[in-house]
């Protein structure tokens, strides 16, 4: 009797997802905060389709809240909070990540994001959350509904946008900072110098950089670009 060989299958809801961060806290008085950016990542050899819902989606918009990430990749959500006014202050809602195989329809796995408004930064609470307000929102969140997110679309592709290796970088209000430019600046200078070893050059030799020291300015430069393209 010959056996056929099959390949496992992906248990339902089995699958861990990856997401950062685990928690948003939106302060009214902050407009910057009122936008918040959580990052899906894709270690695995598979395509992944997701979906983002949420127990009170009229008060947030989901940037692509549907769309796929490719392996070992990563795609940035963008949340925003429409709705500041001060009866929600403290109400806790929580946000659902389902992830599944594009070819199929069932979901794999699924994360959990809490969220929150409060007044301003400045009233936030030091230290820990105490035992009874995770018991509570245990108990709050252990029968929540999740709603679908009304479609959002960008004019990008349904993919959920640029996919990156590390993370998407997303224009948002305000600009880099004198430091970050000029430290860019200097990398890039870095970088246009001769290599140590080159013969021909007009530049001193004092100024030839060795390999290892035109990598580290290469690194430092892709993390400045990041972050000015994210600010």
């Amino acid at each position: 009797m010959q056996h056929q060989h099959r390949q496992p299958e992906l248990v339902e809801g089995n699958l861990p997802v990856f997401v950062f961060p685990t928690e948003l806290v939106f302060y009214a008085d902050e407009q910057m905060s009122h936008k918040q950016v959580l990052t899906l990542y894709n270690p695995y050899e598979f395509a992944l389709k997701f979906k983002v819902l949420c127990t009170a989606p009229n008060k947030y918009t989901v940037v692509d809240a549907t769309g796929a990430v490719k392996p070992q990749c990563c795609v940035d959500i963008v949340i925003r909070h429409r709705d500041l006014r001060p009866c929600h202050y403290g109400v806790y809602d929580k946000f659902r990540l389902q992830v599944s195989e594009q070819s199929q329809r069932k979901a794999l796995g699924r994360k959990e994001v809490t969220a929150t408004l409060r007044p301003s930064a400045s009233q936030e609470p030091a230290g820990p959350r105490p035992h009874d307000e995770e018991r509570r929102l245990k108990e709050q969140f252990a029968e929540s509904e999740f709603f679908e997110q009304t479609a959002y679309q960008t004019g990008r592709r349904k993919s959920g946008g640029k996919q990156t290796w590390l993370s998407e970088s997303r224009p948002a209000a305000g600009g880099p900072s004198l430091l970050t430019v000029l430290l860019g600046l200097v990398c890039m200078a870095a970088l246009m110098l001769p290599t140590l070893g080159e013969q021909e050059s007009t530049v001193p030799v004092y100024l030839h950089l060795s390999i290892n020291k035109k990598l580290v300015a290469a690194y430092v430069l892709g993390l400045l670009t990041m972050v000015i393209l994210r600010t």
